[in-house]
């Protein structure tokens, strides 16, 4: 695929008849354009990454080609021959195959129960010979699965591996992945690569929906880009690089660089020692956690997804139960207040200026029926009356949010379960950040936001820790934490595995410890605990 001025991607006849080509697909919502007259083209033996902006139509496009969609118009080829896809049964009739960011499986069944789950086969089914041939395309491809563990047993890259192995076994030579990388360590990612490019070898057409620009880089083989629902522009990767590409997408050019500034006074000013919480089952979710935030400095926290990140924020929030301590070294005092078992009002009126910017944005963030002006009063609401005395001043805040975070929607009046994911997001980092917290902790405040949106977050995290705060910061992307983050905690099944100084640590030695299991953290009790915390 090339690029071409008018901005379309139709077939090249010098390369063969294309695994996928859309021509002129077009897919509103009410009055929402999604896609605007796209077309590309994607090659058996090729790997083709979808980049853009939140809310270009990168996924919905894809939910076209997988048959959650129908477009409104356009048309779509499957090897040279026009197709309808009304269903994802369509789509695998067509041999195509997605593997989405959420995966659909039944916990107490085994990989090869779930890959077979709804297939119609001919004669009498055999459960030994499915296994069988699961192990068969394993094997061709690489990957590394026992067929008859159980999905509650499996680790989250095992999860995958049976998503995809589940398109594979129905037969699918075009797979679709929707953020593939978002939950995998930097060795899971690595060997996830490797089996894609033996897929891309063994003929197969691979599409990746992904935000990683380093990842697009090393993996694909070309690169569309779109800009506000329409094409952008195909591109070969290895004649293009980061700027480019996000200019592409953002449609002028953006500085990529985090400002890291050295701390400066670093002070005491959140000490967690011994803390352990269950969940309402009873599980275990942190075991005797111990670590020291301090002032101007950034914490970044690391972990595979459910390794208790959210249950440590959470606690330090008032929003846990935990045994254990959480010592607030206050500023103004210089006493020391437990904030063990405190509700968040009782935390706000010790004086400490706690923010938490939580994963689920409209669960535990946002009021979606309130607009935005609200939302940011929200904090100041106390038995009916508010510090504002009017809606001047959260108005004039609401604004700059806003203005200088660059939120899509049509005024501050709106009500934010109308805005997109992306931008309720920055609606409640820039709520938090305005509080000027002594302590501000970030969950994944980027999740969802596109890559211009995602460097200004960084950039005022970096302000708030010049600023004297104490920045703890939850990220997914470990090229991030590194840059961002002057030491890095990592969190492996509740336990702390390590913190290492971001300058000098490398993505392979904190997977490593992010894939820490329980046997080892048993035989090194108390290593984390000691010359480890203070990196």
């Amino acid at each position: 695929m090339e690029q071409h001025a008018e901005k379309t991607a139709p077939a090249d006849t010098n390369r063969g008849v294309p695994a996928i080509h859309l021509e002129h697909i077009t897919k509103r919502f009410g009055e929402v354009v999604a896609n605007d007259d796209i077309s590309l083209t994607v090659y058996h033996g090729e790997i083709l990454s979808i980049l853009g902006e939140n809310g270009s139509g990168k996924t919905t496009l894809m939910n076209m080609i997988s048959g959650i969609y129908f477009p409104d118009h356009g048309k779509i080829f499957v090897d040279g021959e026009e197709v309808v896809i009304r269903s994802p049964k369509d789509a695998f009739r067509c041999r195509i195959g997605m593997i989405h960011q959420h995966f659909k499986l039944v916990d107490i069944f085994t990989a090869t129960e779930n890959i077979v789950l709804g297939l119609k086969e001919e004669g009498r089914f055999s459960l030994k010979r499915a296994a069988e041939r699961v192990q068969e395309i394993s094997s061709r491809y690489g990957f590394d699965l026992d067929p008859n563990k159980k999905i509650h047993e499996m680790s989250v890259s095992e999860k995958q591996t049976v998503e995809i192995l589940k398109v594979l076994y129905r037969g699918a030579d075009i797979l679709i992945l929707d953020e593939p990388t978002a939950v995998l360590t930097p060795q899971e990612t690595q060997k996830l690569f490797a089996v894609l490019r033996r897929m891309r070898d063994a003929g197969k057409a691979i599409i990746i929906i992904t935000h990683k620009l380093h990842e697009v880089l090393s993996l694909s083989d070309q690169v569309t880009v779109l800009c506000k629902g329409r094409y952008a522009g195909t591109v070969n990767t290895a004649e293009t690089n980061e700027s480019q590409l996000t200019e592409m997408m953002v449609g002028r050019k953006v500085e990529l660089n985090i400002a890291r500034s050295e701390p400066k006074n670093p002070t005491d000013r959140l000490i967690v020692k011994g803390i352990t919480c269950k969940n309402r089952e009873g599980t275990e979710m942190l075991h005797d956690v111990s670590f020291t935030a301090r002032s101007g400095e950034i914490l970044g926290i690391a972990g595979i997804a459910g390794s208790g990140q959210r249950e440590l924020l959470e606690a330090i929030a008032g929003l846990q139960h935990v045994n254990g301590e959480i010592l607030y070294l206050n500023p103004k005092t210089n006493q020391q207040d437990d904030l063990r078992d405190k509700t968040p009002e009782q935390i706000r009126e010790l004086g400490v200026r706690l923010s938490f910017v939580p994963e689920d944005r409209l669960g535990m963030g946002l009021v979606g029926n309130m607009d935005i002006v609200d939302n940011i009063m929200l904090r100041s609401y106390k038995k009916g009356r508010s510090i504002f005395l009017e809606r001047k001043e959260p108005k004039t805040l609401a604004e700059k949010i806003i203005r200088e975070l660059e939120v899509v929607t049509p005024s501050a009046a709106t009500p934010v379960r109308r805005l997109s994911g992306g931008n309720v997001q920055k609606v409640l980092v820039g709520r938090e950040i305005a509080a000027s917290p002594t302590v501000l902790m970030a969950a994944y405040p980027v999740r969802g936001l596109d890559i211009n949106a995602s460097f200004t977050i960084y950039n005022l995290l970096n302000q708030q820790k010049e600023n004297g705060t104490a920045v703890i910061f939850v990220g997914e992307d470990l090229d991030v934490l590194i840059e961002l983050c002057d030491r890095i905690m990592v969190i492996s099944s509740g336990r702390i595995s390590g913190i290492v100084d971001a300058r000098t640590a490398t993505k392979e030695q904190i997977g490593q410890l992010m894939t820490k299991n329980t046997a080892e953290h048993s035989a090194e009790e108390g290593t984390a605990h000691g010359s480890g915390n203070e990196a």
